[in-house]
């Protein structure tokens, strides 16, 4: 990393490889960006793929095999466990919870699938482990996972948030996490709940969209306190979605060119 308080974090998810809208000229582009401003970490949310057969594995793996970054963090899909896909995710990928420590970063990455089922949970039994793992002061403390926290406008019956959403922002919260990454219904939105900022990014690389949304993923500035995330569009540039301080939870939600959602200080 530049330095211990200056790091980026490129955010992809839902690439869908093997499916009749995966677009492979998206996905090899929205790499090139990224090898292009050299991340200090990816994460990938999920759904690589999009029946979770292995050579839609493979796939997903050559793909991500083209980042030119060190630390990657993957998690599984819901479509990833389909047709006991998950035993494929651990084969290439590896465990489907994982954690990474760099230099004031804490990032801890959980599997919320089940098999052959669209919805997802956390459960109460991993609510001690991820207190654990957040435990140790960190100046960005990340949770990472595939499916919505909080309903995401724009997606239809809000049937695709963790069942256990509450249980699980207030084990969350107890931890001190400042930031959420997910994916799943391929449209991008953040939030500020609380003292927690929820985060997710849009489809990479698959055309199936819904209403304007175009395909995207995010980047994640840090210097300091201070976390700018942009939300970048492979071939169409950029616009940024919110910027906050993690001291002093100040923020600025972008939701156009001009309007903005500034909180009180």
């Amino acid at each position: 990393m530049a330095s211990p308080s200056t790091y980026r974090i490129a955010h992809i998810s839902d690439l869908h490889c093997g499916g009749p809208y995966f677009e492979p000229n998206l996905l090899v582009r929205a790499i090139s960006e990224i090898n292009d401003v050299a991340p200090d970490v990816v994460v990938c949310t999920g759904d690589l793929t999009t029946f979770g057969f292995r050579h839609e594995y493979q796939t997903a793996r050559d793909y991500l095999d083209r980042l030119d970054c060190e630390s990657l963090v993957v998690v599984p899909g819901n479509h990833d466990s389909r047709n006991v896909g998950y035993v494929h995710f651990e084969e290439l990928f590896g465990p489907r919870n994982s954690v990474l420590r760099r230099d004031g970063l804490a990032i801890v990455a959980i599997d919320s699938t089940e098999p052959d089922l669209d919805h997802g949970q956390i459960g109460r039994g991993r609510y001690p482990w991820i207190e654990q793992e957040f435990a140790d002061p960190a100046a960005l403390k990340v949770f990472v996972l595939h499916h919505h926290l909080l309903p995401v406008p724009g997606t239809g019956r809000e049937r695709n948030v963790v069942y256990d959403a509450g249980d699980a922002i207030e084990c969350l919260l107890r931890s001190g996490v400042h930031l959420v990454l997910s994916g799943h219904k391929h449209v991008p939105y953040a939030w500020r709940l609380e003292d927690l900022f929820v985060v997710n990014t849009g489809t990479v690389s698959s055309l199936r969209l819904r209403g304007n949304t175009r395909p995207c993923y995010n980047l994640i500035e840090v210097s300091g306190a201070h976390v700018d995330i942009w939300r970048k569009h492979p071939f169409h540039g950029q616009e940024k979605i919110i910027q906050f301080s993690v001291d002093t939870l100040e923020y600025e939600k972008y939701t156009g060119r001009i309007e903005r959602e500034v909180s009180p200080r």
